[in-house]
């Protein structure tokens, strides 16, 4: 009998399929889009850096704090940050409270469903106990509207969440590129199999939370819970932020009879694989503030690229999202592999087709994003 392979061939993405089957990216290799990618995610690693020192000290110190004014000093206030923050000489850390929200929206993994338990409710109403011992109007409203505090947890736990999953990405883009700068990484495929790589090292680091209250500890997510990066940190990041994100004020209409959002979160398609990179820099454009931070801390090697560009710095933020975009496919290439079912290399023809219809699902949600525009 002749042993037909078969082909994705109603696909639109099809070569895209054929070409992971093959150990390739979605993104091309060539010795240009390796020195871009890698130099982006520097910037992006060092930004990552800072936001997550930030999310996990917010959650860690300014939880039930109901106007937490100096929570973006990190505990060091001084006047002269103070002034850097109100001239914006600084991060912008309502980016990471942006993707925090849209995680937290969006939900799924075991973070969003212990949310939801009766242990979180004791352990968050413990904490709440601790905090307001001697304060009857908190308490009084506390019962009045049972909820409302520990809603406040909740958004904490995202907080750290978020914090301890940026902690991990940062190590993984800043070793990239110390890699890079040494001789180690020359192809696209090795910057995706150290993306893999450190994601399936850190895949089942615990996610814990603990606050303390005068001197004593209080566990809200236990390590006995059981939640780790890559299930309950990872994952619902990648579908909240890469694929669905939320829609940005101003480029469309959030009235209800205009129908130009969908009422179905999972149809959501606004994430980074699908953004136009044109209106950055436009008011009410969140990625804006990621693309202002990570122009302060590009590679020199890169910035050069940019100023060489037909319109020089004028649309830098513009071209730092378009080289962003470009890196984040590769980081959902080693997503897409690090999650297939079966090895590459199987020879198992029931496994290859397995591998073939996982890989199909992805590309069916990424019909479309930019994938191809940032192979042009």
């Amino acid at each position: 009998m002749v042993n037909v392979k078969k082909k994705p061939t109603n696909n639109p993405l099809a070569e895209y399929i054929e070409r992971l089957q093959k150990g390739g990216a979605l993104v091309p290799d060539s010795p240009e889009n390796v020195l871009e990618v890698v130099g982006i995610l520097k910037s992006y690693g060092i930004v990552l850096d800072a936001y997550s020192k930030n999310l996990i000290y917010i959650a860690e110190h300014q939880f039930l704090i109901f106007f937490p004014f100096f929570k973006y000093f990190n505990g060091e206030f001084s006047f002269q940050k103070l002034f850097r923050h109100w001239w914006h000489n600084r991060i912008n850390f309502e980016y990471a409270e942006y993707c925090m929200k849209s995680m937290m929206w969006h939900g799924g993994g075991g973070l969003d469903t212990y949310l939801d338990t009766q242990e979180f409710q004791e352990r968050a109403q413990a904490v709440i106990d601790a905090k307001f011992p001697n304060n009857p109007l908190i308490l009084s409203v506390n019962q009045l509207f049972p909820d409302f505090l520990t809603e406040q947890l909740r958004v904490s736990t995202y907080y750290t969440g978020l914090g301890q999953f940026w902690r991990v990405m940062a190590d993984i883009f800043l070793t990239l590129s110390d890699h890079y700068d040494q001789g180690k990484i020359k192809s696209i495929s090795e910057v995706v199999e150290h993306i893999k790589t450190g994601l399936v090292t850190s895949a089942s680091n615990p996610i814990t939370y603990t606050v303390k209250i005068r001197d004593k500890a209080y566990e809200i997510i236990p390590k006995s819970v059981g939640l780790t990066f890559l299930a309950d940190t990872a994952i619902p990041y990648v579908e909240a932020v890469f694929f669905r994100g939320t829609p940005f004020h101003g480029t469309v209409s959030y009235n209800a009879q205009a129908y130009q959002i969908s009422p179905d979160q999972s149809r959501f398609q606004y994430g980074a694989l699908y953004a136009d990179p044109l209106p950055i820099g436009g008011a009410g454009i969140p990625p804006t503030l990621l693309m202002q931070d990570m122009r302060h801390y590009l590679p020199e090697y890169l910035h050069d690229i940019y100023r060489r560009g037909l319109r020089g710095e004028d649309d830098l933020r513009v071209k730092i999202c378009m080289s962003f975009q470009k890196s984040m496919f590769c980081v959902t290439t080693a997503t897409i592999l690090g999650l297939m079912p079966y090895s590459m290399d199987t020879k198992d023809p029931s496994e290859q087709n397995a591998n073939r219809v996982y890989l199909e699902k992805w590309m069916n949600r990424l019909v479309t994003s930019r994938l191809k525009e940032v192979n042009d």
